[in-house]
């Protein structure tokens, strides 16, 4: 039985940590910030009914510390913690802590983090569910183990930390030669970053897109599926741009693909919010992986389909049930979001951290900005360099893209060098505009940097153009850091 809480700690930062406090705020639930050190006067943190201090701004001593997030949580008299996205967020320790403390964790059970969190374990229990996979094996034990079973799958191969996600390590492999490489280092990648080094094969899907498909799941035994996300514009497999719904995918290929996902949720016991990722290529799909939270693009699918994702994580949480069967989805319209990040794209998208002097959002018809910045301040080089989310609805995509490209024209942000003119270069190019897209597409467009820097003399208001300024900024942001 679920207890209900009326105070959500929020274990997070940024924006999603201002989402999640404005979703309290709808539901009439005391909202708690948690913060390091160099987010003292951060936006989450003057908007939530109380905050914590939890460490210094390294991450591992604040964002990632499990006990401070904890403490914060009893110091605060907080009954449930929302988690956001990154972090803790996919570490069942914490969905154990939380109920180990009688704290309500607003996310799935830790059994279920478990099972989709090891992808060679996922890609069986997907198998079983009757859920396509990508022809692949199961982790590698050595070498020459590998070399036999990409002869037997087939050139070209990937090579996947098993412990990962993100496409952290991933490495393709179009010969022996290739793959001897690829998997030194992918193991010695997943062994840095998730303490785990073993690694598997999967078949190199050509011309993929990726798409995703948001499933929610109540504690009574009821799922659904709300549509599918279009992910294919991405930069060494981070996203950059996301649509719902997708140009590639027709009505029985939504359903084929909703219910994969239904099956995929159900066959780990899932509860709460949570996506099931999938490669496509021509009219076929295969399960990639399930992230067991909140996605950062989750807006675009809020605005297509009416449903305010976050409130129905709580309202899981809480015990109740969906108030949706899956014939009451619909989807209207068609949104676009862009991640604004601090980062310089003419110099391979180094970030660039430094102070925010000017700061403006766009406005209007079909325009939401989710964001961490409401105004000038810092943004910190200890932590992601995603600012801030520019999310545009309309009628068509066409109308979607129109407004993309009215707001970015609106944005104001001096100081620091974004990735504004970036995207306005994405949503004026002639493959964009026609849906053309493959997860392959920036590097098949390497002409979108030179329109981006064309984009950007034409408005110079928007942003600092000298990347010596913002590489002097991010210098001076570090050195303020590193000396406190």
């Amino acid at each position: 039985m679920v207890s209900p809480f009326g105070t959500v700690l929020i274990a997070n930062r940024g924006e999603i940590a201002v989402r999640v406090i404005r979703a309290c705020r709808d539901l009439g639930l005391r909202s708690v910030a948690v913060y390091s050190e160099s987010d003292r006067g951060a936006l989450h943190v003057r908007l939530a009914d109380a905050a914590v201090e939890i460490g210094p701004a390294s991450p591992s001593e604040s964002y990632l510390n499990l006990e401070r997030i904890i403490g914060a949580a009893q110091e605060a008299g907080a009954d449930a913690i929302h988690p956001g996205y990154g972090f803790l967020s996919e570490n069942p320790l914490l969905a154990e802590a939380c109920l180990a403390k009688g704290i309500t964790f607003i996310g799935p059970p830790a059994e279920a983090m478990r099972a989709m969190g090891d992808k060679v374990r996922a890609r069986q229990r997907m198998q079983e569910a009757g859920v396509p996979v990508v022809p692949g094996t199961d982790a590698i034990v050595d070498e020459s183990a590998a070399l036999a079973a990409a002869r037997e799958i087939g050139f070209p191969v990937l090579v996947k930390a098993s412990a990962g996600g993100g496409g952290i390590g991933m490495r393709a492999a179009h010969d022996e030669e290739e793959l001897r490489a690829a998997i030194t280092s992918c193991q010695e990648s997943a062994q840095r970053f998730f303490g785990d080094p073993r690694v598997f094969l999967e078949r190199l899907v050509t011309d993929p897109r990726h798409i995703e498909i948001q499933v929610l799941a109540d504690s009574r035994g009821n799922t659904i599926h709300l549509g599918e996300r279009e992910c294919s514009i991405q930069r060494r497999h981070q996203k950059l741009v996301e649509e719902c719904p997708s140009t590639a995918i027709r009505p029985d290929t939504r359903q084929e693909m909703g219910q994969a996902a239904i099956r995929a949720a159900q066959a780990v016991g899932y509860v709460n919010a949570g996506t099931v990722e999938f490669i496509e290529s021509r009219g076929t799909f295969y399960f990639l992986e399930m992230n067991t939270r909140l996605q950062v693009e989750h807006p675009v699918t809020e605005l297509v389909t009416g449903i305010d994702l976050v409130v129905a994580q709580i309202k899981v949480a809480l015990g109740e049930p969906l108030p949706w069967r899956q014939e009451q989805i619909s989807w209207r319209g068609w949104a676009i979001e862009c991640r604004i990040n601090a980062e310089d794209p003419w110099h391979d998208f180094q970030p660039t951290p430094g102070r925010v002097t000017a700061y403006h959002q766009p406005s209007g018809p079909g325009v939401r900005v989710d964001s961490s910045l409401a105004g000038t301040g810092m943004v910190s080089p200890f932590y992601d360099s995603m600012i801030a989310k520019l999310i545009v609805h309309g009628d068509s995509r066409d109308q979607a893209a129109s407004r993309g490209r009215r707001a970015l024209r609106e944005y104001l942000i001096r100081g620091i060098i974004t990735n504004i003119p970036f995207h306005a270069a994405l949503l004026e190019d002639p493959d964009f505009l026609q849906g053309r897209l493959t997860t392959e597409f920036i590097a098949n467009h390497p002409d979108l940097l030179e329109t981006a820097g064309e984009w950007r003399d034409r408005q110079p208001q928007n942003l600092a153009h000298n990347s010596g300024q913002a590489q002097h900024v991010a210098a001076i942001a570090a050195a303020i850091a590193a000396a406190k």
